[in-house]
């Protein structure tokens, strides 16, 4: 279930809104769709310590260029953060990561959890990022000396383990002036 919020000094009517969510989930499928087969190759021929390289590198550069191709600013959040320099949620970022957990907690799953609010003059988007069991050999609770220490090497502020499937992870978000 979505939710939409609007706290705003932009006149916005729903049309537009359907708009700036379905783009939005555009660039999300667009971000997902390019970096998890890149990690499913990375995992293949190198284990998890090749795709926790992969996602340090590539993660990043994909958002740089949907950014660019869309004209959205577009980050990954976490409340625990792998890359402290870049995945820190910012104060409505951490209120809707909250929210997201407390829908988790009631039953809701995060495969289909978003949030969307017009704050100021910017469209703000997020969509719930679960973990797969793609992710849990570095985001999980038991991980291999190699893939701490890897993290340790990439992330030496990484809080980003001990998740169990299921669970939210962080987040997709996006934000698009008005």
């Amino acid at each position: 279930m979505a939710n939409v919020s609007l706290v705003s000094d932009v006149s916005a009517n729903d049309d537009t809104l359907d708009a700036l969510n379905a783009e939005a989930m555009v660039i999300v499928k667009k971000f997902a769709g390019t970096l998890k087969p890149q990690l499913k190759a990375a995992l293949e021929t190198g284990g998890p310590v090749n795709a926790i390289e992969v996602c340090s590198t590539q993660a990043p550069d994909i958002a740089r260029k949907l950014g660019i191709e869309s004209g959205w600013d577009i980050k990954r959040v976490s409340l625990k953060a792998r890359n402290s320099h870049s995945a820190k949620p910012d104060a409505w970022e951490t209120r809707v990561l909250q929210d997201f957990n407390a829908r988790q907690v009631a039953g809701e799953s995060a495969k289909k959890m978003t949030h969307s609010e017009i704050t100021g003059r910017e469209f703000r988007f997020m969509k719930a990022q679960g973990v797969e069991p793609i992710c849990l050999s570095c985001h999980g609770e038991k991980l291999s000396p190699a893939v701490s220490e890897a993290l340790q090497q990439h992330y030496p502020d990484d809080m980003a383990t001990g998740y169990s499937l299921g669970q939210i992870r962080g987040a997709f978000s996006l934000s698009k002036k008005l």
